[in-house]
């Protein structure tokens, strides 16, 4: 039987950023998935490479990531955590990048992603809390997605359930943040649905069809 690891939970980015005023800038090669260096150079334009970086563990400051509060994670926690970026691809907590505004573009990232990801993640539960726009970036392949878990919340009200985008994120960064906290070190889909029970009501539906996640969908009532 495999080893217990923590999960690697995937998010997306937010739309706010903290932006430094003063720092160093990025270096490139310091950034972990070094195998991201070319299609990040492709995309680092003169006033991205001058300037201020700060650690991706600040960076980000929309809902998700006020309620995860990375800073306030130990080290070994936080390493649990892969942002997938329209600018840099996939970055660490520790990595330092500039602010940026960047759509997603699925098809510069998809074949490098899918490198690099697919390594870092074998052998774990992926805990997936990105929108669509972003697992079309990355998928995990066909020997993986047997341990992908897709995170969706929906509000109870009087027996009928809808999504509501805002605590959505908020949610989705709770439960990040309570698996890591934690220490839950599933093996299987099942064993970290029981795990987010613990603190959440939540229901794990099978793969839709071939390919695709498992659904652990979390109820606010």
């Amino acid at each position: 039987m495999a080893p217990r690891r923590p999960p690697v939970i995937v998010l997306p980015p937010s739309e706010t950023k903290w932006a430094p005023t003063r720092g160093k800038p990025i270096d490139l090669t310091s950034l972990s998935f070094p195998g991201l260096t070319e299609p990040r150079a492709a995309l680092l334009d003169a006033d991205l490479r001058g300037a201020p970086a700060t650690t991706v563990g600040r960076l980000y400051t929309g809902v998700l990531y006020a309620a995860l509060d990375i800073p306030t994670l130990s080290p070994a926690a936080a390493r649990n955590l892969v942002v997938v970026s329209a600018q840099f691809g996939a970055l660490r907590t520790t990595d330092r990048v500039p602010a940026y505004r960047r759509e997603m573009d699925a098809r510069h990232w998809r074949d490098w992603l899918r490198l690099s990801l697919d390594e870092a993640t074998a052998g774990r539960i992926i805990v997936d809390c990105r929108s669509a726009t972003y697992v079309a970036a990355w998928r995990p392949s066909s020997d993986l997605v047997a341990a992908w878990v897709r995170v969706a919340v929906v509000e109870e009200r009087n027996g009928i359930r809808r999504v509501v985008s805002h605590m959505a994120k908020k949610t989705r960064g709770e439960v990040a943040r309570h698996l890591l906290v934690s220490g839950a070190r599933p093996r299987t889909p099942t064993e970290l649905a029981d795990a987010v029970a613990d603190g959440f009501a939540c229901e794990l539906a099978p793969p839709e069809r071939d390919g695709a996640p498992f659904v652990l969908t979390v109820v606010k009532r």
